[in-house]
Formats: structure tokens, C-alpha cells, sequence
């Protein structure tokens, strides 16, 4: 799937490795730079998709830390109006409020992405049965509402 989104140059694949290598070894301190170098790319498309890889693996190991939160303010600084990425990081954070049972609403679970719908379904970290329940209830696929039906029966089954 990478490669077609380098068809034409060669060169753009190039770069997306080195952005990716980049970022998995970069600071805290030089992350938010090195983010906004790569969005200066003139490959939109691939800038993009190497932000979006890094922010999938940064949230996934800061979800459940307090640093998060500063961390994704600081990424939203740097992604400004990026629509995609924008919505990407606030659905994370969503799921983080789920894990952490902080407030959330129904209405930003039903409305979230099929992505999102089907994560929420299925990873470990989300337990709460409120929102188990609904994905299992109005999730958008029948895949996520039979993912989130065996989760919710998994919740409910395990010793507290």
C-alpha cells in the first residue's frame, strides 16, 4: 500500500523512510520541529502519512499517561487545520477518556470514524461497558457492533 503513493518519484518513498526513521529516534524536545519540517514537504499526501504513523505510535504508548495530554497539545499546535490529522488526534484522545473513564458523550462515539468505531471495539484498554454497550447498540458497521458485542461479554464476564 506504501508503495502507490510513490509511483511517480522515487524520491518521495525515499523521504517518507527517512521521515519515519527520523521520527521514531527524535526527542521530545526536537519532536514538535521535526514534525512541522515534515509538513513543510511539498508531498501533502506524504507528509501527512508519515505524521499519521507517528501519531498512531506516540498515542498508543502515551495513552494512558498523564504526558499525553501535553503531548497532544503540542502536536495540535503543529498539525493546525490538517483536517485529517486533527480528527485523527481528537479520536484519540477520545479513546483515551473512554480508557481513563473521563467524561465523554454518545454523540462523539456514534459520530467518530469507522476507524475509530472499530479500535474502540476491540482494544483491551477500553472497558467501560456504557460505551461497549452503545458501539455494540449503533456502531456504524455490523463489524464493530459484533466486535463490541464479544467485548462488552468479555468485560462483563472478567472478575473486578
Amino acid at each position: 500500500m506504501t508503495d502507490q503513493l510513490f509511483d511517480e518519484d522515487p524520491s518521495d518513498y525515499v523521504r517518507y523512510r527517512s521521515y519515519l526513521q527520523d521520527l521514531e529516534g527524535v526527542s521530545e524536545a526536537d519532536e514538535a520541529s521535526l514534525l512541522a519540517t515534515v509538513l513543510d514537504d511539498p508531498d501533502v499526501s506524504m507528509a501527512e502519512a508519515v505524521v499519521n504513523r507517528h501519531l498512531e505510535r506516540r498515542a498508543a504508548h502515551l495513552l494512558t499517561d498523564p504526558a499525553y495530554i501535553t503531548w497532544a497539545q503540542t502536536f495540535a499546535t503543529v498539525i493546525g487545520d490538517r483536517s485529517f490529522l486533527a480528527r485523527r488526534l481528537r479520536e484519540w484522545t477520545l479513546l483515551r477518556a473512554i480508557a481513563l473513564d473521563e467524561p465523554w458523550t454518545a454523540e462523539e462515539l456514534t459520530t467518530a470514524s469507522d476507524w475509530f468505531q472499530r479500535t474502540a471495539s476491540v482494544v483491551l484498554i477500553v472497558t467501560s461497558p456504557e460505551a461497549l454497550s452503545l458501539l455494540a447498540e449503533q456502531g456504524r458497521t455490523r463489524r464493530v457492533r459484533n466486535a463490541a458485542s464479544r467485548r462488552l461479554q468479555e468485560v462483563r464476564s472478567t472478575p473486578t
